[in-house]
């Protein structure tokens, strides 16, 4: 699952076409020009997919990648990461287990954020004593 706010829309649309290239089942849920919009519009539609097991995982740009990350965490069993570095996205896979990546796209360009997606596609939860921190942050007070 897919989506972006105005300052995302060219980066989005770009990794939107090459994970299709690549096989990937892309469900895009906007925005769909450069018109500006409120990214927690395309937030939420997307953390709501990944957190009712409709998408195995969620990716979400704009100008920095944090406003997204924020609104995604704001839905229960989502765990959002806002990362540039490739040991960013394979420790936040590795370690907490994070369903959804956000990306800022004015300090990505599509090369790198494609990297950084891979890592985070193809990188598995380790498990074990990460398991029991995870399980914690479900239990938070809301």
């Amino acid at each position: 699952a897919m989506g972006a706010d105005h300052a995302g829309f060219s980066l989005k649309e770009k990794l939107r076409q090459q994970l299709a290239r690549d096989g990937h089942e892309v469900l895009d849920f906007g925005t769909d020009s450069e018109l500006s919009c409120d990214y927690p519009d395309f937030a939420q539609p997307v953390a709501r997919q990944v957190a009712q097991g409709r998408s195995d995982r969620g990716i979400l740009v704009c100008s920095t990648g944090i406003g997204m990350a924020m609104a995604a965490n704001k839905v229960d069993g989502i765990r959002a990461a806002a990362a540039q570095s490739d040991d960013e996205v394979k420790f936040t896979r590795e370690h907490n287990d994070a369903n959804v990546l956000t990306l800022g796209a004015r300090y990505l360009d599509e090369n790198r954020a494609l990297e950084l997606i891979h890592i985070f596609l193809n990188t598995e939860f380790a498990g074990g004593r990460h398991a029991r921190r995870v399980a914690k942050i479900a239990q938070l007070e809301k």
